[in-house]
């Protein structure tokens, strides 16, 4: 009798241990869990890209007043804001060279739907 019993017992419990599994399984798959997922991922991404690019930039910057040191340069590496742009470039305008030639020339149509 209580062997019966706890065999029951153990179905039981291993009835209702799968049972939530699967409801936990279900519920992660939904397109709501999905898109949370993915969103919390993309987040944890960009936190790596931008720890990387800090770790690269600090190495940069240390490369730099290392090389600086052992050629003798005495420019500030880690000082950027004393660096300036250079300015606006020129453009050319189109107006500016003077049409000196004028040639009549017939203009010739390359259309083939057109007729002839």
């Amino acid at each position: 009798m209580f062997r019966r019993t706890f065999w029951f017992t153990a179905g039981a419990a291993a009835g209702v241990w799968a049972t939530t599994k699967v409801n936990r399984k279900l519920k992660q798959l939904t397109p709501e869990s999905l898109a949370a997922q993915a969103a919390n991922k993309a987040v944890e991404t960009g936190h790596r890209l931008k720890d990387f690019a800090l770790d690269v930039r600090a190495g940069m910057v240390q490369r730099e007043a290392e090389l600086g040191e052992v050629l003798g340069l005495e420019a500030p590496v880690d000082a950027p804001a004393e660096r300036e742009l250079p300015g606006p470039r020129r453009r050319a305008s189109l107006d500016a060279t003077p049409n000196t030639t004028t040639h009549s020339y017939r203009t010739i149509s390359y259309n083939r739907n057109e007729d002839h």
